[in-house]
């Protein structure tokens, strides 16, 4: 289900516990999977609880509490804005509409052309930064204004 590369990444996670434990790499190898798949479907999810010995609805209890987890196909880029109360009294809210207008959808929405999903998100542990904008959980944007958005968004359409 998941490519030789990925499971041996999922194996260095395993690695960083006790033999006995390794079902706490849940969190690792779900995220390598999402990284190869790009969303996890049920039967990725199943796929993982089987490799990490764990009844598969412990492994569904972690996909759905953390919202770095996406369970339905996304765009090609996920744009999560944090509208935490801290960023919304820096601006967030404001920097979330103006992503909105931009890119023409609301939250839980991608672009007819793909490209673009985007998500409201909590404390991103960056409050003094705020607005600030996580990029496929990977990369974060602080102090975002409407033209460091523009700058973001036309560098992505550009990948």
């Amino acid at each position: 289900m998941l490519s030789a590369d990925s499971l041996k990444k999922i194996d260095r996670e395993i690695a960083k516990y006790p033999s006995d434990r390794k079902q706490s790499a849940v969190m690792s190898a779900l995220a390598i999977a999402q990284d190869e798949k790009g969303w996890l479907a049920n039967e990725t999810i199943n796929f993982v609880a089987e490799y990490l010995e764990m009844p598969p609805i412990a492994v569904y209890e972690v996909a759905t509490f953390y919202n770095m987890y996406n369970l339905e196909p996304i765009g090609k880029y996920k744009i999560t804005v944090c509208t935490n109360l801290p960023c919304a009294l820096s601006g967030s809210n404001e920097t979330a509409d103006y992503v909105k207008k931009k890119l023409g959808i609301e939250f839980n929405q991608t672009t007819a052309d793909g490209k673009f999903t985007l998500k409201e998100g909590e404390c991103f542990g960056s409050c003094g930064d705020a607005p600030v904008l996580l990029v496929n959980n990977k990369r974060m944007c602080s102090f975002m204004t409407n033209e460091m958005v523009d700058k973001l968004l036309e560098e992505l359409k550009n990948e």
